[in-house]
C-alpha cells in the first residue's frame, strides 16, 4: 500500500508576524486503505486529525524547496503516520501563542524544542525529554577561547530574552556563579551569536544545534565549551489527552530504541548537509568514467530544451555525481535528484531511468528559468535559476526583495547571493513571505555549478547549440 503526503501551505503577515498559520496537512495511510478504528477517549483518532502547533524555525518546521522541513516537522509526520492520521502543522509567534493554543484545545500538542517550565505545565503534560541539546560557550576567532565556566563569570555574555540559555545562566548564578551577568536580547531580534561576531559581546550561550545553522551566517564564531547542564527537549499534549500523551511517549521510545530518532535528528542537523569541494582530480576522473554513459541523455535534452548539455551535466553533478541510483534523505532520486512531485508535474513515470530523469531535469529547469524576468541579462538569469532549482523559486523571490529593500540590485545575482545567506536570520526571515530557508545552500550550489559548468566548458565541445502543494512519495 502506497502512502499519499499532502501539503497545504498559506502564509500571510500582520505586524511582521506569520498570519493566518502555515499549514501542514499530512495523510498516511499505513496496511490499510481507511484510519484505524477511533480509540475510546482519543479524540485525535476520532476526528482522524493531529493538530500540532510550532515556530518557524529552522531547528522546528520550515518550508524547503519541495516540502516543509525540520525535526519538529519530521517527527510530527512520522508520528501521524503511526496514528493513521491526518497531520495540521502549523506555526504561530512565539511560545507564548503555542501555549494559547494548547490552552484553547486547538492544538492536541506543541512541539517546537521545548522544554517545559511551569507555564507550560499550566496549559499542557510534558511528555518524555527525547533529547538533550548540550549547550555552548561560543566566542570569536582571534579572542581568548573560553575552556571553563570562570571565565565567562565576568564577560559580556549575550543571551536571547526569556530563552531556556537565560533560565540555564539564571540557576548557574544562584548556584555556582553568583557574580554572573549578561546581556539580554528581545526575543524576536537578532541572534546572541551576532552580538559576539559584531563585537557587542565576548561570549554567546547557544544551543548546539541552534548554532549548527548560525554557524554558516558567523564565520568568525566559533565554539569554546559546552556547559555542564544539556537542556531536554519534549512535547507538550495538552491537558486532558491522557491516551494521546500516553501514544507520545510510546511513539518516542520506540524509535530512540530502533535508532530512528537519532538519525532524524542528525539530518536535521544544520551541518548534515556537508558541501565537499571536490577535488579537481576526482571531477575529472568522473568525467571519464561517468559521464560518457550519459552525456548523449543531456545532449538530447538540451536538443529539446535549448539548455546548453554542460549545463545540464554540471548541474546532475552537483546533484548526483552522475550516479542514477544517487538518493537523497528527502526522497529526491536519479541523474537530476527528482521528488517524486517534479517527476509528476513533468510527465514522466520512472525516476530510475536515466533518460526520463534528465529529460523532466532539463525540463524543469526550463520552467524554472521561464519564471526569472526576461529583462536580466546573462549569465545573472541563469544563476538565479540554478539558485531556484535548488532552494526553490519562493525563497530566490523573498531574496530578491530583500535585496530592493536594501537598496541593491534584485536583478544581480552578485547582489542577491549576498541577502539568500541572510533567510537563514530570524531578523530577516521573519520579514520574508515564505521564512527560514538554508540561504548559504544555494550560493554555494550555484558557486559549484559554475565550477563544474567551465571545467567541462574545458574539456568537452559542445555538441548542440545553444502554500497548498501535494506530495506523493514512493512506496
Amino acid at each position: 500500500m502506497h502512502r499519499r503526503l499532502r501539503h497545504a501551505f498559506g502564509v500571510g503577515k500582520a505586524t511582521g508576524l506569520l498570519r493566518p498559520p502555515l499549514a501542514i496537512a499530512l495523510l498516511a495511510m499505513v496496511g490499510s486503505c481507511t484510519p484505524p478504528p477511533p480509540a475510546k477517549g482519543f479524540f485525535v483518532h476520532a476526528r482522524a486529525e493531529l493538530r500540532v502547533v510550532t515556530l518557524n524555525s529552522p531547528t522546528s518546521y520550515y518550508l524547503g524547496a519541495n516540502r516543509a522541513e525540520g525535526l519538529e516537522f519530521e517527527l510530527a509526520s512520522e508520528f501521524a503516520q503511526r496514528l493513521g492520521v491526518t497531520l495540521y502543522m502549523y506555526p504561530v509567534a512565539n511560545a507564548k501563542a503555542m501555549q494559547a493554543e494548547l490552552a484553547a484545545g486547538r492544538a492536541d500538542i506543541a512541539a517546537a524544542q521545548i522544554t517545559a517550565d511551569a507555564s507550560w505545565r499550566e496549559v499542557g503534560e510534558p511528555a518524555d525529554v527525547y533529547e538533550r541539546i548540550p549547550q555552548l560557550v561560543v566566542y570569536r576567532h582571534g579572542e581568548t577561547r573560553p575552556r571553563e565556566t570562570l571565565q565567562i563569570e565576568s564577560a559580556r555574555l549575550s543571551v536571547r530574552a526569556g530563552s531556556p540559555q537565560e533560565n540555564l545562566l539564571e540557576r548557574m548564578r544562584h548556584t555556582v556563579a553568583p557574580t554572573l551577568a549578561w546581556i539580554e536580547t528581545a526575543p524576536r531580534d537578532a541572534d546572541p551569536v551576532e552580538d559576539v561576531e559584531n563585537g557587542d559581546a565576548a561570549y554567546a550561550i547557544v544551543d548546539a544545534r541552534e548554532f549548527s545553522f548560525s554557524h554558516h551566517l558567523y564565520a568568525d564564531v566559533a565554539p569554546g565549551f559546552a556547559l555542564g547542564d544539556d537542556r531536554p527537549v519534549q512535547w507538550v499534549v495538552r491537558h486532558g489527552a491522557l491516551k494521546l500523551y500516553e501514544e507520545v511517549n510510546e511513539f518516542f521510545r520506540d524509535i530512540s530504541q530502533s535508532g530512528e530518532l537519532a538519525q532524524l535528528i542528525k539530518l536535521s542537523s544544520g551541518s548534515s548537509r556537508e558541501f565537499e569541494y571536490e577535488e579537481s582530480r576526482q571531477f575529472e576522473a568522473l568525467v571519464t568514467q561517468r559521464l560518457p554513459q550519459y552525456r548523449s541523455l543531456f545532449e538530447q535534452a538540451a536538443a529539446t530544451t535549448g539548455i546548453d548539455w554542460r549545463l545540464l551535466a554540471a548541474i546532475a553533478y552537483q546533484e548526483s555525481k552522475w550516479d542514477p541510483r544517487a538518493r537523497s534523505p528527502n526522497g529526491a532520486s536519479g541523474l537530476m535528484m527528482l521528488t517524486s512531485s517534479t517527476a509528476e508535474e513533468m510527465g514522466i513515470a520512472d525516476r530510475t531511468n536515466p533518460r526520463q530523469n534528465v529529460i523532466a531535469g532539463a525540463k524543469y529547469f526550463l520552467d524554472v528559468l521561464a519564471k526569472i524576468p526576461e529583462r536580466i541579462p546573462e549569465p545573472d538569469r541563469t544563476w538565479f535559476a540554478v539558485a531556484a532549482y535548488n532552494v526553490g523559486f519562493g525563497h530566490l523571490e523573498d531574496a530578491r526583495i530583500l535585496a530592493q529593500s536594501r537598496g541593491l540590485n534584485p536583478d544581480s545575482w552578485a547582489d542577491v547571493s549576498k541577502q539568500l545567506p541572510l533567510l537563514a536570520n530570524e531578523q530577516w526571515y521573519d520579514r520574508a513571505k515564505r521564512g527560514y530557508c538554508r540561504g548559504w545552500e544555494p550560493v554555494q550550489y550555484v558557486m559549484r555549478v559554475q565550477r563544474f559548468l567551465k571545467l567541462l566548458e574545458w574539456q568537452t565541445p559542445n555538441a548542440v547549440a545553444g502554500e497548498a502543494t501535494r506530495v506523493v512519495p514512493d512506496a
